[in-house]
C-alpha cells in the first residue's frame, strides 16, 4: 500500500477514509507498514488518521513521553478532531494513555497494544553492536513471534536510524523517559472504554504487563493473541481487526 504523507502547518500525517476517528499513534521504531492491515480495513468505515510523532526533531530534553502527548494534543487540535478513538501500540499506546489523563473529554475510547507505561524490556538502549546489521535484523526479528515476519525493508529501516548518531540519542532518550514514567498511580482514575489486545509471545511487554493493565484500568477489556509478539496488528492483523471491530461496534 502506498501512504500519501499530508504536510500541513508543522505536523506531518496520513489520513484515509471518512468517518468516526481512529487516531494510530506508533512505537519508536514504528513505521506506517505496521498499520497498514488495520488502515485498509478501517477506513472503509472509519477517518484512520496517523501523526507522525516527532520522535527525532525535538532537543534532547524535549525527548519525553509527555512532550509527545502534549504533540498529539496540539494535533488534534490543529485538525479539529472530536470523539477520538486512540488506537497506540507500544510507545504510542504509552503517550495514549497520559493524552486520556489530560483530555478525557477527547476520547471516546482507547485501545492499546504492547504499551509501555508499567513495565517493558527497554529496546531502545540495546544496540552496543548497532553497525552488525545481523546482530540488528536478530534483535527486530525478536520483536515479533515469527522472526519473517521482520521484512528486509524494517530491519533496514531499524538499522538506518540506530546507525544515526542523533536519531539514536532521542531514541535512548525517550526510551528511559518511557521507563521512568510508570502510570501505575494514574490508571485507575481512567474511565475510557479500553481494549487491550496483546500478543501472547510479547517479550518486550510481556502478558503480564497486559494483566497488570487489565487489573487497573477499571473499564477495560483484555483479550491475548496466540503465536504473537509485540506488534498484534502487524504479525495477526486480521485476528486484531477481528476483535476491534467487535470493540467499536460496542462503544
Amino acid at each position: 500500500m502506498d501512504f500519501t504523507i499530508k504536510e500541513e502547518a508543522s505536523f506531518k500525517y496520513v489520513e484515509k477514509g471518512e468517518g468516526e476517528v481512529l487516531l494510530l499513534l506508533h512505537g519508536l521504531f514504528g513505521a506506517l507498514s505496521n498499520f497498514e492491515d488495520l488502515i485498509d480495513t478501517f477506513s472503509k468505515t472509519h477517518r484512520v488518521i496517523i501523526p507522525m510523532l516527532p520522535i527525532y526533531d525535538n532537543s534532547r530534553e524535549e525527548s519525553s513521553v509527555a512532550e509527545l502527548s502534549k504533540f498529539v494534543k496540539e494535533f488534534v487540535s490543529f485538525k479539529n478532531l472530536q470523539n477520538v478513538t486512540l488506537v497506540g501500540n507500544s510507545l504510542g499506546g504509552h503517550v495514549a494513555i497520559l493524552y486520556v489523563l489530560n483530555n478525557p473529554d477527547d476520547v471516546k475510547a482507547m485501545v492499546l497494544t504492547g504499551s509501555s507505561g508499567l513495565f517493558e524490556n527497554a529496546f531502545g538502549g540495546t544496540f552496543p553492536k548497532r553497525e552488525d546489521y545481523e546482530f540488528v535484523k536478530t534483535k527486530t526479528e525478536a520483536t515479533f513471534f515469527d522472526p519473517s515476519v521482520a521484512s528486509k525493508a524494517l530491519v533496514d529501516e531499524v538499522y538506518e536510524i540506530v546507525n544515526n548518531r542523533d536519531k539514536l540519542i532521542h531514541i535512548i532518550h525517550m526510551a528511559r523517559s518511557a521507563i521512568k514514567h510508570n502510570m501505575s498511580k494514574e490508571l485507575p482514575s481512567i474511565e475510557t472504554p479500553t481494549l487491550l489486545i496483546w500478543g501472547k509471545e510479547d517479550t518486550i511487554t510481556p502478558p503480564f504487563v497486559a494483566e497488570d493493565f487489565h487489573k487497573l484500568l477499571p473499564n477495560s477489556e483484555l483479550h491475548f493473541i496466540n503465536k504473537c509478539g509485540h506488534a498484534p496488528m502487524m504479525e495477526k492483523p486480521k485476528k486484531f481487526n477481528i476483535i476491534l471491530e467487535q470493540f467499536l461496534e460496542k462503544n
